[in-house]
């Protein structure tokens, strides 16, 4: 039987503050400093754990740094599986170059301890990673890698959202949601929208002055959608996407129930832009397209999915 092949995307050393010591204020406090090059070390730490849990195990495996793969923009294949260590955010950069048909495992190589926070809630946010998608830590790491090299545990598929700008497919799918909104966050985003199905309206044209709008799919809605009052979709549920208007000026009663919703498995947005610049977000800020007044978004569930082996806790 053939190896299985590995590929190990590792989020970057240089993000951490400390690896730029110029940057860090001169005042910035010797506790503060310690966090963060702590956080740094515990990250090095993971990567260096992890690798040699794979120097034990019968697979061929390569190790990336994710800003290669961001700045090479080359798909990943020709793997088995896709290990990204670091949190949710190298997970959802590592999903804009897979497809559907390889699996990932995310390893939150730092994650938030209780006990840290509270002792420096006096003085900052020690809040370390989420890691809500990543299904290991390396406190499991070898067992849950086990599990999937032997066929014990299967990946669930998640729902992406496809983009298209002036009827052209953009490459990024979005595993989180999309955010379109104006460069400038103190400018008024100016912009109308309807819903499609199937090719036709179903929805009156919605005229809007605002901070942009979102759309989630079912795992990015526990993100910034629930943050902005949305509401928590199960995260396995299939091809629904939930919208809103961020900060609309006053909407009026016609369309104020119309600020916030779903879109059916066969339905989309459509969005004219009529601010002089603008951007599509997705994921975050990492990965973002530039547009202009006159120019038509539609958003849709109509894209490939990706296979994530999920934390035990989100399939119970």
């Amino acid at each position: 039987m053939a190896k299985r092949r590995l590929l190990l995307m590792l989020k970057s050393l240089e993000t951490h503050p400390t690896s730029q010591l110029g940057l860090l204020s001169r005042t910035t406090s010797p506790r503060v400093f310690g966090y963060l090059e702590n956080r740094r070390k515990v990250h090095k730490d993971a990567i260096n754990f992890c690798q040699n849990v794979l120097r034990k195990k019968a697979v061929d495996w390569q190790a990336i740094c994710c800003n290669n793969i961001l700045r090479d923009s080359q798909p990943i294949h020709n793997v088995d599986l896709v290990v990204t260590i670091g949190g949710d955010g190298t997970l959802l950069q590592t999903s804009h170059f897979m497809d559907d048909s390889i699996p990932v495992l995310g390893v939150n190589s730092d994650p938030t301890q209780d006990q840290e926070v509270e002792e420096f809630s006096e003085e900052f946010d020690a809040t370390r990673s989420t890691g809500f998608l990543c299904g290991a830590t390396i406190e499991n790491f070898e067992q849950v890698l086990d599990d999937i090299l032997e066929d014990r545990k299967t990946p669930s598929k998640l729902s992406r959202m496809s983009i298209c700008l002036n009827s052209q497919l953009l490459p990024t799918y979005a595993l989180n949601d999309a955010l379109v909104a104006h460069t400038c966050p103190a400018t008024v985003s100016r912009f109308s929208f309807k819903i499609k199905r199937e090719g036709h309206p179903c929805s009156p044209l919605v005229h809007c002055r605002s901070s942009g709008i979102r759309v989630s799919t079912a795992a990015g809605s526990t993100a910034a959608m629930l943050s902005a009052g949305g509401f928590a979709m199960p995260i396995l549920s299939q091809d629904h996407l939930q919208y809103m208007v961020r900060e609309p000026i006053l909407p009026g009663a016609a369309y104020s129930s119309l600020m916030h919703g779903l879109l059916k498995p066969d339905q989309s947005m459509v969005a004219s832009w009529f601010s002089k610049e603008g951007a599509i977000y997705i994921d975050g800020s990492d990965v973002s397209y530039s547009i202009k007044h006159g120019d038509t978004i539609e958003m849709s569930s109509k894209a490939p999915g990706l296979k994530v082996f999920l934390p035990h806790h989100l399939l119970s």
